[in-house]
């Protein structure tokens, strides 16, 4: 099979189209003809170097695959060859024949085409389980979105709006600030030029967001801490600058905040499975019916893996970068 292999750590020009030998269902798992792969963050931190795959995963990038089951493990049961499935992997997405455990497919969207299915999983399964499982986020309240046009951004605002929340978004552009905006955020603001802090609270009367979901890191762990209403909850899912900052333990412990956070590629088949048959039962109805769905920026040939990358480091892109495998 054609792949893409990071062949040096580092600069996009690292990976390399090769051939693979063709890998094979295990138990429980399934065989995926690619149709489309999504391109996410976690794939550029491991071009570097920084984000190796979990033992046992593929070597080969890419977290979320869409196509049609080539053949089936020992002992699975929902799914034959001829299936159109999405999926969440752990690595090997950027392939023409990728495997993932039975539990970790869903069904291709109804009325959504292969693209737009491989730009699902990887965010939809992090939003899930962090704003709603984690967050607690419930009707009525207001969650404040870091990076409202990234992949995970765009989703979030979208999941939010469309359960009933209020919320609240930043962007580093005021066309991204409308991108936003035109997804369902109530206000979004551009960070570079405004105090989203204080903007969060005025929005809010004062009372600050409910629920912080945060991809920067340290260095706007003290400004969350001060948005956060009184039982707010800080979740923290990715950092982009470093990982390490001070914490006013008065401040968390006056207002009875959370701080939690996860990551999702570790962790077992069994609790990624859980998590997609709560997708299955309450989000899949609302993207086959376009309430919510996955915002395509670009999409790529396989071969062209680098310039996909370059795309998402520049970080121009509202929404998801694909891979057009069987271009």
């Amino acid at each position: 099979m054609r792949c893409i292999e990071i062949a040096t750590f580092g600069p996009p020009e690292g990976l390399r189209l090769a051939q693979r030998p063709d890998p094979v269902a295990g138990p429980g798992e399934v065989l995926i003809a690619v149709r489309a792969a999504g391109v996410n963050r976690p794939d550029v931190i491991q071009r570097y170097g920084k984000y190796p795959p979990p033992p046992g995963a593929s070597d080969i990038p890419g977290l979320e695959v869409a196509g049609t089951v080539r053949a089936v493990g020992p002992g699975v049961a929902r799914w034959k060859p001829g299936d159109q499935v999405c999926a969440l992997v752990s690595g090997g997405g950027y392939a023409e024949l990728s495997v993932a455990p039975e539990v970790q497919c869903l069904p291709v969207p109804a009325g959504r085409s292969m693209v737009e299915a491989a730009a699902i999983p990887e965010t939809y399964f992090t939003v899930w389980t962090n704003l709603f499982e984690r967050g607690r986020l419930a009707a009525g309240e207001w969650v404040l979105v870091h990076g409202g046009t990234s992949g995970i951004g765009t989703t979030a605002v979208q999941l939010a709006a469309a359960f009933g929340a209020r919320v609240g978004a930043t962007a580093g552009s005021d066309e991204k600030c409308a991108a936003c905006r035109a997804l369902g955020a109530a206000e979004a603001w551009n960070y570079r030029t405004t105090d989203w802090a204080a903007a969060m609270r005025a929005a809010t009367g004062g009372r600050g967001a409910d629920v912080v979901l945060d991809i920067v890191g340290a260095e706007y762990l003290a400004r969350n801490i001060d948005t956060l209403a009184i039982e707010g909850r800080l979740v923290q899912i990715a950092f982009l600058t470093s990982a390490r900052a001070e914490l006013d333990l008065s401040a968390v412990m006056r207002r009875r905040l959370w701080i939690t956070g996860s990551t999702l590629r570790p962790r077992s088949p069994e609790e990624k499975g859980a998590i997609a048959r709560q997708l299955e039962a309450h989000v899949w109805p609302l993207i086959a019916d376009r309430r919510v769905g996955p915002v395509i920026d670009s999409v790529f040939p396989l071969a062209a893996a680098a310039e996909a990358h370059r795309r998402m480091e520049g970080s121009a892109h509202v929404g998801k970068i694909v891979l057009d495998v069987g271009a």
